[in-house]
């Protein structure tokens, strides 16, 4: 953004005669690709060298600083050598490393091994329509997929607009109260629906009724679920078998579907009452294109509404991801599980957003919670809002009638073969009795597949279909002939074709009330506005296409173009999570490597891809435990062990897989307290399930005794679920499996390069000691885990499948000697780092020879003591210099948690270490009363234009303009604006508003 024109001159006079000159570089930094090829035959775009920051020359500078002259002899000292793995278990041997262009080639051979087949097997998944101008600029745009997660609105505005916008959409189609910014799917999201209803409770009640129209995949979720909690699960008809007095009496909840499963479309406003008669709430899953047309759950009388918001505008693409929406009544606002974005003011009073209630994300209550939520699907969100800000209402509308007209026109052509619909109200979805008219069901998917067409397995008498916006004039004639010719019935073509005349909805169902009043839904239709509007809420917002993102345990790594490419080709994009196997055998061979690579890394025998969030992943990994336990008899194992300096999505998880929590100390120099562990262990050894452990530990550091630990679990009956976090300091130089684990999950989010997304999309697949890879999990739809699998616990077979691509293509560039070399860097960098910062802050935890894991974790306590400056202070102030902030007050209140990656080159560290320490040194002009305590430039801190415009009476700072605004001579080219100043949490909380302006506030302002 330019300088404004009003402060260019004086700025330009500052730095005549202030500014110092630029941090020196050491070296030149060399060609990526300037070593020598191993011969004229080998590719020259090998991936390393571009994944990597450092070269040669800078690792060398880097161990020179730090007193090594070869980096084998620090990960010596960093890296306790009695874990540590064999060199040649995860080398080029064992994973080949492919060439950018040869992993391409690769993946288009996957992607042409799916068979191009038309779907229409719906089941909560369509086809859905990407406009291009999407497609390019948010799902393709590093700028939308780089960011984190909003937790420093004052640069991230753009995506939280952009979030509100689909809390916003979803609140007015469903016309519910309040929504979040997102779910994992729609099956978890259901789950989390039947917790709440259950807590509502407060556990007198058990019984959770589930309708018969209820999409199979989520009742298997919901299966795995209850068993945590003790949830009685009973499936029926919610309209006909809701009579019972006992059952009644002990009925938490009921869901429904609405349409159904099947299609169908029921009145549930007499259920509605009937349940709230009980006390219990009634949720709902839904279709948010299909509530343009119908009757909005929130007008009779659901308490939850939620769904799978992938049909605007977001791919198949095998499962996932997709943002699942969920709603709720103001009642229960403050229990909804989740992310929610709301409306707030700056310093200046100006309004701006931010997350709202962030206690709703339940895992910071640790065993006290009730969910384990600490992720969104926030890049598809945005996609989805997106898609409904560029259409409008009046355009969704008209896509929804497309959509239902081209379903009742099908439905009134195959009856006249003699088909039979058995549901007569609908909206997109025919379930057809083929009996008076096919051999069987499967004459009609026979000539259906001989058409390229697939249609819904049901049984031997029924199929079914599902329409959805991709489905031309030319696709319904095709559909309709392939059920012609199963019937023996002559063709038809387009002029045989008459549009219907009248609804497949009742009256008493049809939707009469606006939806999507709001300005930025009735304004961005042309492509022009639309492009633009996309770029202005980008400008926004920091990622990595601006600079690193230190976060600690988050590891903001390089997501590379070569990786993401293929994500959005139709070979991956287009395909029904349950399509039939023999048309997948691309993505089942990707799939495959992808496990076998997992395993390889983690020195594990199974992996399940299913869970898509790390949290989920501990969860399946959890209730695989537990399963094992039970199937040897010893069902009564229900203690879980964990650190006090884990993360808060450990015990939650623990809870949600039925697990008691028992806490374990930690010494003071951040080591597990093994003989507590020992004493707890001994003392819980008839009933312990599991122990949780990270490793390297939340402290930054590789602990001694982590083997010394689970032998304690072990020889006490219980098993060791090692917690993959941080398994970017591990990967090719130990592993979980020599660690002592039976199970771990991993982020590949974070080790394996998948974009944060801004809050999501994730994926949390856990790998299995050869003991516990019969109770991988399982799906109701596609065969997937071993032969005593639990239930499933994500909506699809392989969860997040198409991002999986791009753990893939990462981990097949790299190759094995190059995971291992990133490892190593990724140490060095940190370590590096904190040597630079040495003198200036306190190092919180390193090991005996000095070192620290692959992030460093600094105390700030003391500059709270002597100038009343707390961690967030630091914070805003970094925004400043251009960089988002570390993790702030985690594991610690007092500490930032720095986790540079392998990614980042020298110059990029020495950046970062330079604006902290001239933070350090204004920080000591409070401490030694240069500046007060309570107007200064941390205080202060951030500085937007708004603030550095203000005019010569307004502005009250004892410093300069220059100095807030470009405290360091390399902000004058490349500076990056927080555009509001720093936000109100207080008046957000108080004043809780979480919808778009009305178009009176959009004027107002």
């Amino acid at each position: 953004m330019a300088v404004p024109r009003n402060v260019s001159a004086l700025l330009a006079r500052h730095f005549a005669h202030h500014a110092r000159p630029m941090h020196p570089r050491v070296f030149s930094r060399g060609l990526a690709t300037a070593k020598a090829p191993s011969s004229l035959f080998a590719p020259l775009d090998t991936f390393g060298d571009r994944h990597i920051g450092p070269d040669d020359r800078e690792v060398g500078y880097m161990l020179s600083k730090l007193g090594y002259d070869s980096m084998d002899a620090f990960v010596s000292d960093t890296v306790p050598e009695k874990i540590r793995s064999a060199t040649n278990a995860v080398s080029n041997e064992t994973i080949p490393a492919l060439s950018e262009s040869e992993l391409l080639r690769r993946a288009k051979e996957l992607g042409q091994a799916n068979k191009s087949v038309k779907s229409y097997i719906g089941m909560g998944y369509h086809n859905a329509v990407v406009p291009p101008v999407i497609l390019r600029n948010i799902t393709e745009s590093p700028a939308w997929y780089t960011p984190y997660t909003p937790y420093q609105p004052e640069i991230a505005q753009g995506r939280l607009e952009s979030l509100v916008n689909f809390q916003t959409m979803v609140m007015s189609l469903t016309s519910m109260d309040i929504a979040n910014a997102s779910l994992l799917d729609e099956a978890t999201a259901a789950a989390e629906g039947m917790v709440m209803a259950f807590t509502g409770t407060h556990g007198k009640k058990h019984t959770f009724f589930v309708d018969s129209g209820v999409a199979p995949q989520t009742v298997a979720v919901l299966r795995t679920r209850a068993k945590g909690f003790g949830i009685k699960l009973v499936i029926g008809d919610a309209l006909k078998d809701l009579s019972d007095n006992a059952l009644r009496s002990d009925l938490c909840g009921v869901l429904v579907q609405y349409p159904d499963v099947n299609g169908a479309v029921k009145d549930f406003s007499g259920l509605a009452d009937s349940v709230h008669s009980t006390g219990g709430l009634l949720v709902c899953a839904t279709d948010l294109l299909a509530l343009t047309m119908l009757k909005p759950p929130g007008e009779w009388g659901a308490d939850i509404v939620l769904g799978n918001s992938a049909r605007f505008g977001v791919p198949a693409g095998y499962g996932g991801p997709h943002a699942a929406f969920f709603a709720v009544t103001e009642k229960l606002k403050r229990k909804m599980p989740g992310r929610l974005i709301g409306r707030s003011r700056d310093a200046q009073g100006k309004p701006a957003y931010r997350l709202a209630l962030q206690t709703r994300e339940q895992h910071i209550r640790r065993e006290k919670a009730t969910s384990n939520i600490c992720t969104s699907q926030a890049l598809l969100a945005n996609m989805a809002a997106m898609y409904a800000v560029y259409h409008g209402p009046l355009n969704l509308q008209r896509i929804a009638q497309k959509v239902h007209g081209l379903t009742h026109t099908i439905k009134s052509s195959v009856e006249s073969f003699g088909y039979k619909a058995i549901n007569s109200q609908f909206f997109d979805t025919l379930t057809l009795d083929v009996s008076g008219a096919a051999q069987d069901a499967e004459a009609v998917h026979a000539a259906a597949l001989a058409a390229g067409i697939n249609l819904r397995r049901i049984d031997d008498k029924h199929v079914g279909l599902t329409l959805d916006e991709s489905v031309g004039a030319e696709d319904v004639v095709a559909l309709i002939n392939a059920f012609a010719s199963a019937a023996s019935k002559s063709s038809i073509s387009l002029s045989d074709l008459t549009p219907p005349e009248t609804l497949a909805i009742p009256d008493s169902l049809r939707r009469t009330s606006q939806f999507l009043p709001h300005p930025v839904f009735n304004t961005h239709h042309s492509e022009t506005e639309m492009l633009r509007y996309i770029y202005h809420l980008q400008n926004k917002d920091l990622g990595l296409v601006h600079s690193m993102i230190p976060l600690g345990s988050c590891t903001m790594k390089l997501n590379s173009t070569s990786s993401m490419i293929p994500l959005t080709w139709p070979e991956f994009g287009s395909i029904h999570p349950f399509a039939p196997k023999d048309q997948v055998k691309g993505y089942l061979e990707l799939i495959s490597e992808l496990e076998s690579d997992l395993c390889k890394i983690t020195g594990f025998a199974a992996c399940s891809l299913q869970p898509n969030s790390g949290a989920a992943g501990e969860y399946a990994g959890l209730s695989v435990i537990k399963a094992y336990h039970e199937s040897r008899g010893q069902g009564h194992r229900n203690i879980c062990l964990i650190p006090v300096s884990a993360h808060g999505t450990n015990p939650a998880s623990a809870v949600m897989a039925g697990l008691k929590v028992v806490p374990v100390k930690t010494h003071a120099d951040g080591n597990l307290d093994l003989e507590d562990l020992r004493s707890k262990a001994e003392k819980h050894k008839d009933n312990l399930a599991a122990f949780m452990i990270t490793y390297p530990s939340t402290f930054g550091v590789f602990e001694h005794g982590v083997q010394d630990a689970c032998k304690i679990i072990h020889d006490n009956g219980g098993q060791v679920y090692l917690d993959g976090a941080n398994l970017n300091a591990q990967v090719g130089l130990t592993n979980p499996a020599i660690c002592g684990g039976d199970v771990c999950h991993m982020n590949l989010h974070k080790t394996f390069a998948i974009p944060h997304g801004g809050g999501g999309p994730g994926v949390g697949p856990i790998c299995v000691a050869e003991h516990l890879a019969p109770f991988l999990p399982s799906h109701p739809l596609i065969e997937t885990g071993g032969d005593k699998a639990i239930e499933a616990v994500a909506a699809a077979p392989f969860g997040s499948a198409s991002i999986l691509t791009i753990s893939w293509a990462y981990i097949k560039m790299l190759g094995g000697t190059g995971l291992s070399d990133a490892s190593k860097v990724a140490l060095l960098n940190a370590n590096y780092m904190a040597h630079r910062l040495a003198g200036h802050y306190t190092l919180r935890y390193k090991n005996g020879k000095g070192r620290v894991a692959h992030e460093l974790l600094i105390d700030l306590a003391e500059f709270d003591k002597a100038a009343g400056l707390k961690v967030m202070d630091f914070a805003k102030r970094l925004q400043d210099y251009g960089f988002h902030p570390p993790t702030c007050s985690w594991p610690i209140s007092t500490c930032m948690l720095i986790e540079p990656t392998e990614s980042e080159t020298l110059e990029e560290i020495d950046r970062f270490c330079d604006a902290m320490i001239q933070i350090r040194k204004e920080a000591e002009d409070i401490i030694t009363g240069k500046q007060p305590k309570d107007n200064n430039l941390l205080k202060n801190a951030p500085h937007p234009l708004s603030v550095i415009t203000l005019s010569e009476e307004e502005w009250n700072r004892p410093y300069s303009r220059q100095t807030a605004a470009y405290p360091m001579p390399w902000l004058l080219e490349r500076k990056f604006w927080p555009t509001v100043s720093r936000i109100d949490d207080a008046y957000g909380d108080t004043h809780l508003i979480c919808d778009c302006p009305s178009v009176e506030e959009t004027a107002e302002h």
